[in-house]
């Protein structure tokens, strides 16, 4: 009886080959995750970059806009004549 439990059984077998399956998965899985955590690191580092050259491209555009439409000087003297008259009265 001993003879026969000791030789290896289809359901032995078929045990044996699904752990070693998962095994092979649950490396590659090991892998993948590895992988998605370097890509999440490389994203981190690509969205800082993009944060600081926003922030260039907006002082720039209003820089632009800041020459490109002045204040109407008219606009600008007539309210330092409106403070000045408040303040004298």
């Amino acid at each position: 009886m001993q003879a026969q439990s000791s030789l290896p059984t289809s359901a032995t077998q078929a045990k044996d080959k699904h752990y070693m399956l998962l095994g092979h998965s649950l490396a590659r899985l090991s892998r993948a995750v590895g992988q998605t955590a370097d890509l999440c690191e490389l994203m981190k580092v690509n969205l800082d970059a993009m944060k600081v050259l926003s922030a260039t491209h907006a002082a720039q555009f209003m820089t632009v806009a800041a020459e490109l439409a002045p204040e109407p000087e008219d606009a600008v003297d007539g309210s330092a004549q409106e403070q000045q008259l408040t303040r004298e009265e």
